[in-house]
């Protein structure tokens, strides 16, 4: 018989109050519901339509407000910027939910999360619009981070993968990029006709792996040129972020649900932004509360 295993403290740090080591939140406050945003500071406008207020825990970039929503339990948290974040956010709520924390071994009747990302995002294509929103159908992470994982392949679409890196001549000095769906049941539930349906990059960095040039120049500046003539099954790349593909990635290794949508708030090929984008992204964020 296998023997069953104990998670060293090393491997999963539990904070002295009984919190998960980054993001400060014990099990008894995890719901099942979760909005995920960037920008700690958003999780305070998110909670701002909450019926009620359970608990409100900050730590470095990770906030959480516990609460809920027209008599739905439910929790926003903030996972400030990159995929980096998003793995330690992604395995500390899955561990809250999943790890007992007095013995440290997985328990045996596993919880599922449905986890929905509200972001911002830069568009690649000429018929989408400064305001639109648009699902993370597709996300294809450039950070190499699902790479580290055993069973990558089993939730990446492998033939997307490929064509898309014969199609660009991916260098061989970047990390290999990993593609994975958006739960389908979320997607149906949030996305309406309100929303776009996409591919997304989720790019490792703000700068050069989005194609922008300030002082330093890039290796390929003809990728995003390259990206944006990309075809799959008939449809392009649409937009630009940076967090879709590894939370959509662990999410499924782990076994729970999760989706992005984003606010676009700049046009690439247009050469254009807007800053003042916050009433849009309120806009969306009441949208997906009364949808979740």
């Amino acid at each position: 018989m296998k023997k069953e295993r104990i998670i060293p403290a090393s491997e999963l740090i539990i904070n002295d109050d009984g919190s998960v080591f980054h993001i400060h939140l014990r099990p008894e406050q995890l719901c099942d519901n979760i909005i995920l945003v960037g920008d700690p500071g958003r999780v305070d406008m998110v909670a701002s339509y909450f019926d009620e207020i359970d608990y409100d825990v900050s730590s470095r970039e990770f906030h959480a407000i516990g609460g809920s929503y027209k008599g739905k339990k439910m929790m926003c948290i903030s996972h400030g910027i990159g995929p980096d974040n998003i793995e330690i956010v992604v395995t500390e709520l899955d561990a809250l939910a999943n790890i007992d924390f007095s013995t440290r071994k997985i328990k045996s009747d596993h919880r599922t999360l449905k986890m929905v990302r509200i972001g911002t995002s830069g568009a690649l294509q000429d018929d989408m619009k400064i305001g639109d929103f648009v699902i993370a159908e597709k996300a294809m992470g450039f950070d190499g981070i699902l790479n580290f994982y055993a069973d990558r392949d089993k939730v990446c679409d492998l033939d997307f993968e490929r064509e898309f890196c014969s199609h660009v001549g991916w260098d061989k000095t970047w990390a290999a990029p990993y593609t994975v769906d958006a739960d389908p049941e979320l997607v149906d539930m949030i996305g309406r006709d309100d929303m776009l349906r996409g591919y997304t990059i989720a790019a490792v960095g703000f700068y050069a792996p989005q194609g922008r040039m300030v002082r330093l120049g890039l290796k390929d500046p003809g990728l995003n040129g390259k990206i944006e003539s990309f075809r799959f099954g008939g449809r392009p790349i649409t937009n630009f972020e940076m967090e879709s593909a590894c939370l959509q990635g662990m999410a499924r290794l782990l076994g729970h649900k999760a989706m992005t949508v984003c606010c676009i708030i700049a046009q690439r090929r247009a050469e254009s932004a807007n800053t003042d984008y916050k009433p849009s992204v309120e806009k969306l964020v009441r949208t997906v509360l009364d949808r979740f």
